[in-house]
């Protein structure tokens, strides 16, 4: 079977299955496959695929029929532009965090902040790319799960910043030695626990841990900003992702602990409320 006509079939077996987006995953199934990059699928589609392609290419293919993330087959997902290695054990880096980070390099060069510390860590996506963007920053990352801690080492190595990088497996602050930092920054589970359920099949298929924000999805906004206080340097600033209905409550929770001031809201592309910066008094 030619490389294009295993695509067009592919795309067909995605759509029986109402999979999102079925041209674009099939495509990046055979740049995996093949690992070749797109121009060279565009350049050689009438190129015969062998037998042992073409069956891993099919494989692939159920496996998207099944709700598996196409990230989860292929190992890969950029944020921004770097590569990040995901598996089964971390969250996939959404385009929308991407907001948090740019706010937090801005932050962080306007008040010359280098020492960060990012809870909730997962693939390491945000710390990293903040080490990375920040000259001169030492980034501690922070999870529960062993298995995420062991995919943002690996990250940190291929994208060459593991000398800034520090981790800890913690249950938010509860293991890391008193200390100040000039910002934390995370991206905590904020879903509500009876949503999850009603998620896309292909999210439902991401760690519940890492999706799970309790009752009201409220759960780690509370513990992060009742201690945050305590490892944030005077005036340093503590920077979180929410859920596009969470601004107010967010910022409630913020003014009622009386410990933080000049609290804003950032917006991210699609035009959704997506982060919270608050700074200490």
């Amino acid at each position: 079977m030619k490389i294009k006509e295993a695509i067009e079939k592919g795309v067909v077996e995605l759509k029986v299955k109402d999979i999102e987006s079925p041209k674009l995953k099939a495509r990046m199934l055979m740049q995996f496959v093949l690992n070749k990059p797109r121009q060279y699928i565009i350049v050689n589609d009438m190129k015969e695929l062998s037998a042992q392609e073409e069956k891993r290419y099919f494989s692939g293919i159920q496996k998207l029929r099944n709700h598996i993330p196409i990230e989860h087959i292929t190992h890969q997902k950029e944020f921004m532009k770097l590569s990040f290695f995901v598996n089964e054990n971390v969250l996939i880096p959404r385009q929308d965090t991407e907001t948090l980070v740019e706010e937090v390099i801005k932050i962080a060069k306007i008040s010359n902040a280098r020492n960060i510390l990012d809870l909730c860590t997962g693939s390491g996506a945000i710390a990293i790319s903040l080490a990375k963007y920040i000259e001169g920053s030492k980034v501690m990352g922070v999870d529960i799960s062993k298995e995420a801690l062991l995919v943002a080492k690996k990250n940190a190595i291929n994208n060459e910043v593991e000398r800034q990088m520090s981790w800890i497996k913690s249950d938010l602050f509860q293991d890391i030695k008193p200390q100040k930092f000039d910002i934390i920054v995370s991206n905590p589970p904020y879903i509500k626990k009876d949503i999850i359920s009603t998620l896309e099949r292909q999210v439902q298929k991401e760690p519940k841990i890492a999706l799970d924000g309790g009752y009201d999805g409220l759960d780690f906004y509370r513990k992060i900003i009742k201690k945050s206080y305590q490892y944030l340097k005077y005036k340093g600033y503590l920077c979180l992702e929410i859920g596009y209905d969470q601004k107010i409550d967010v910022i409630e929770l913020l003014e009622n602990e009386e410990k933080y001031s000049e609290i804003y809201c950032k917006k991210d592309a699609y035009g959704n409320d997506r982060v919270v910066i608050a700074r200490l008094k």
